[in-house]
């Protein structure tokens, strides 16, 4: 229904009487088979007069060339795209109904070809991309998924191409490089600091960096304050530009800020040189220590570096490690970096992993439940060496640990406390300088997200 000109501008009119601060209206309408506009103008003047002179332009805008290109869209191929996550329970004909693939040979093909098959075979999540004309007829499927290539799993994806070419299905294999997205994030503490992550949509694996960060200087368990907050840059792989599905999807964190009780905590992703990157404040000072405190993320204390009672020698001896209590199975780590110097079975210590790390110091794993690394190589702080079982002489599952100098013992809980950080280089500084002002900038507007995403929630 076409509204008469009049009235539209009549109800123009009262709209701008009833605003005293003039504010502009407009309206566009439309007359016969050519366009009319009809603007009403009031000025944009504080406390203007109700009785404003207005004037109506009205101007003719011909339809120019409207058949053509009416007749060229509908000439236009029309190709649809749609994206989906591959599920356990998939067949090719599930898979394809849900991406609203209609196509019998398409389904057929993916079920007899044994590259194609790799798309339903192995473990789910994978991303899966599918082109199809308007009728329904798959004209190219996508698919991306981790590389089963183990000297390729962290640097590259596998690409899995399905395709019609010269009136056959073909399906190709690729390995393709990750790409990386840095991604802004930050959060407040309601109640734990895996909650509050959660909440802000962060990976599990991010969340575990961030606590790892900061651990030599906030106790999570007992300093975290409701009202904390946190902000962080992070890099998220990609696969041709789409951030991967899959829990290895997400890289390091390059910058954070927590804010406990108060008082700001910063951490910045360095590397100095050739040597290995590491974390440092905005002061400079390194957040990371030669030897981690402990060889486990979550323990207990049973038996420290003293004399005891042995439990099956029952006498007294001196006890010289730090025994952990944990269950079976409970990842064991590195506490620095080093080459594995014996792992194997040891007497009474049962499956043990010896670590000899830089000016005459190594470290000892015992009563393992089993070894993940071998004698001669090379590993990182952090990285793990096996789990927790009661292997050897033991009456319950825990982990022996040793920390030795020049072969003589030494208590594990006061050596990391008191062993160096990494200091930064003097020809390193400029270039640190440059990089925490970047720094800066990235992780105060992952602050101002969070704090307009909080006044729209």
């Amino acid at each position: 229904m076409t509204l008469p000109t009049e009235f539209l501008l009549n109800r123009l009119e009262s709209l701008s009487r009833r605003h005293k601060l003039g504010l502009l209206i407009g309206g566009a309408v439309v007359l016969t088979s050519f366009g009319i506009t009809a603007v009403a103008v009031a000025p944009l003047v504080p406390g203007a007069s109700d009785n404003v002179l207005q004037r109506v332009v009205a101007e003719e805008v011909p339809l120019v060339g409207l058949d053509a290109q009416l007749e060229a869209l509908s000439n236009q191929e029309l190709i649809l795209t749609r994206n989906d996550i591959t599920r356990g329970s998939d067949t090719a004909t599930t898979l394809l109904n849900r991406l609203g693939v209609r196509d019998v040979s398409a389904a057929a093909f993916m079920r007899t070809d044994a590259t194609a098959k790799l798309l339903l075979t192995g473990r789910s999540g994978k991303m899966v991309q599918a082109r199809t004309a308007a009728d329904g007829s798959l004209q190219e499927l996508i698919a991306r998924f981790p590389s089963d290539r183990p000297e390729l799993g962290k640097t590259h994806f596998t690409r899995l191409n399905i395709a019609l070419m010269g009136g056959r299905w073909m399906a190709r294999l690729q390995s393709v490089p990750y790409g990386g997205q840095m991604r802004l994030a930050s959060g407040t503490i309601r109640s734990t600091l895996f909650a509050a992550t959660d909440e802000a949509g962060l990976p599990e694996t991010v969340s575990a960096q961030l606590a790892e960060i900061f651990s030599t200087e906030i106790d999570f368990h007992r300093q975290l304050r409701k009202g904390d907050t946190f902000s962080l840059v992070y890099e998220s792989l990609t696969a041709d530009g789409e951030p991967v599905a899959w829990n290895e999807g997400v890289g390091r964190v390059s910058a954070a800020e927590f804010v406990n009780n108060g008082r700001a905590y910063h951490a910045v992703w360095f590397a100095q040189g050739d040597a290995r990157g590491t974390y440092f404040g905005l002061d400079g000072r390194s957040k990371r220590k030669a030897f981690l405190a402990s060889p486990m993320e979550f323990s207990r204390v049973t038996s420290g570096f003293a004399l005891r009672f042995h439990p099956i020698q029952q006498k007294w001896r001196q006890h010289l490690g730090v025994d952990y209590a944990a269950p079976i199975g409970t990842p064991v780590r590195s506490v620095g970096d080093g080459v594995v110097d014996f792992a194997g079975v040891q007497g009474g210590y049962g499956n043990v992993v010896e670590i000899k790390h830089g000016n005459e110091r190594s470290t000892l794993y015992a009563h393992l439940a089993r070894i993940e690394v071998k004698k001669g190589q090379r590993v990182e702080q952090g990285q793990q060496l096996g789990s927790v079982g009661m292997t050897g002489w033991t009456t319950g599952p825990h982990l022996h640990f040793e920390f030795r100098v020049k072969g003589a013992h030494q208590d594990p809980l006061l050596v990391a406390k008191a062993i160096e950080a990494q200091v930064l280089e003097a020809v390193n500084r400029e270039r640190f300088a440059a990089l925490t002002q970047n720094v800066k900038v990235k992780l105060d507007v992952a602050e101002t997200l969070s704090n307009q995403r909080g006044r729209i929630e």
